[in-house]
């Protein structure tokens, strides 16, 4: 069980990383159809991409997980709220349902 949430853990950082750094063109684009600006867009690009960093830290600093985890959840949760919001059709809402899914394992494994 150990290999599987450190494998979520990376997974989710890996994703959380590619989607703000590599596709961060989509991001704008999300945020504006979402109607936040680009102060709340960056605050939740740096937030995320922290923690991502911890996650990852967290393979070797356990500790580290159960709050970041928690947190991107959280973040995950609200991805979902604006999806439903605009009305994206469910292939959209489905990278952070499956994010979503990750950190709710992740931190269930971290309190055991």
């Amino acid at each position: 069980m150990e290999n599987l949430s450190s494998l979520a853990q990376m997974v989710l950082a890996l994703s959380v990383a590619y989607v703000w750094i590599f596709r961060y063109d989509n991001v704008v684009k999300e945020f504006k159809q979402f109607g936040l600006n680009d102060l709340t867009r960056n605050f939740v690009g740096a937030s995320k991409i922290a923690l991502a960093t911890l996650l990852v830290a967290g393979i070797w600093y356990p500790s580290l997980v159960q709050i970041p985890s928690v947190l991107m959840g959280l973040f995950m949760i609200s991805a979902q709220y604006f999806h439903f919001k605009i009305k994206n059709p469910l292939i959209k809402h489905l990278p952070s349902l499956i994010l979503l899914i990750l950190c709710a394992v992740i931190a269930l494994k971290s309190i055991q």
